[in-house]
């Protein structure tokens, strides 16, 4: 073992506050009503999350009517769902669970109050996104104009809208390229009305914040994370555009590329909002059977964030 290789741990990395919970949520009521307890689309982005929480008694599907026993509790994942969903659950006499993350449900409800006070909705996110579908669903449809890229942006025209403008966004979205896309609706829109609050949520932010920190200085990027995790696949690009070419997402379902890690002296590490600390570990210990590893972790701020769990669980 001649080579050395230093890993830079980003910190903030991992779970989130909304994250917890909503691993909790899933938790408590398995517990509590015993299993199995369904639970609608993935809890969180992440494989190992959901594997665990299958082998404790969750069943996970995508649509109500694959419940199998309308006895058993189910439980809506962290992105939030459309109003069509608690209402079929309601219809059906189904007993849910929201554990849909609080700051979502902030998105939800400037959303309808923005349509309450006769604004047309512009939304920042990512077409197909459960959280982007939860949200255009808290509406009539045709209330929200979702826009993914500056170009969409641009080509917006004043007169397709005949009230005013507001806009709110996705919570897991890049803060600089959203900032640019915001930056170009004010332009067009001078009168386009915010969100009391920004949208983005403090663990994207934090967590892009502190690759921002490090990755210029690193020869490699590895995010642990899901490749369905928005979260997870801005930090990527976010240590790209910092600076480090070699960045990529790394879930575990392919090979470690231990050869070219060993080739490079420098390598940041981070972990999507949705991705458990354990995985972090995982890959230190898979590096350190191949090279002498050190580990240095810089911290950008710290996070104290906590959600209260629903009141059928307290």
């Amino acid at each position: 073992m001649n080579n050395k290789v230093k890993i830079v741990l980003a910190s903030p990395r991992g779970f989130c506050a909304g994250v917890d919970r909503a691993i909790e949520i899933v938790e408590k009521t398995l517990k509590k009503y015993g299993s199995p307890v369904y639970v609608r689309h993935e809890i969180v982005h992440n494989k190992q999350v959901v594997e665990n929480l299958k082998k404790k008694g969750a069943i996970f599907i995508e649509e109500l009517n694959e419940i199998k026993d309308n006895k058993r509790p189910v439980i809506f994942s962290a992105h939030g769902v459309p109003k069509t969903v608690p209402k079929e659950a309601e219809n059906k006499k189904i007993f849910y669970i929201d554990a849909t993350c609080p700051l979502v449900t902030k998105v939800h409800k400037e959303s309808e109050r923005h349509f309450k006070n006769g604004y047309q909705i512009i939304l920042v996110g990512h077409k197909g996104h459960p959280e982007v579908i939860g949200t255009m669903g808290q509406l009539p449809e045709g209330s929200i104009r979702l826009i993914e890229t500056e170009e969409d942006a641009k080509i917006l025209k004043e007169d397709e809208f005949n009230k005013p403008v507001a806009y709110v966004t996705q919570t897991t979205l890049s803060v600089d390229d959203t900032k640019n896309i915001i930056k170009i609706l004010k332009k067009k829109f001078p009168n386009i009305k915010s969100s009391i609050k920004e949208d983005i949520c403090y663990a994207t932010t934090n967590r892009q914040n502190a690759v921002k920190e490090i990755a210029g200085s690193c020869d490699m990027f590895f995010v642990i994370g899901s490749e369905n995790s928005s979260n997870s696949k801005r930090l990527v690009e976010v240590a790209k555009k910092s600076g480090c070419k070699k960045a990529e997402l790394f879930d575990f379902s392919k090979k470690l590329p231990i050869n070219e890690i060993i080739n490079n002296k420098k390598i940041g590490l981070t972990s999507g909002a949705s991705a458990p600390e354990k995985l972090i570990q995982d890959f230190i210990k898979e590096v350190k059977k191949h090279c002498k590893v050190s580990i240095e972790e810089i911290v950008t701020t710290e996070e104290k964030v906590t959600f209260k769990l629903p009141r059928s669980l307290t």
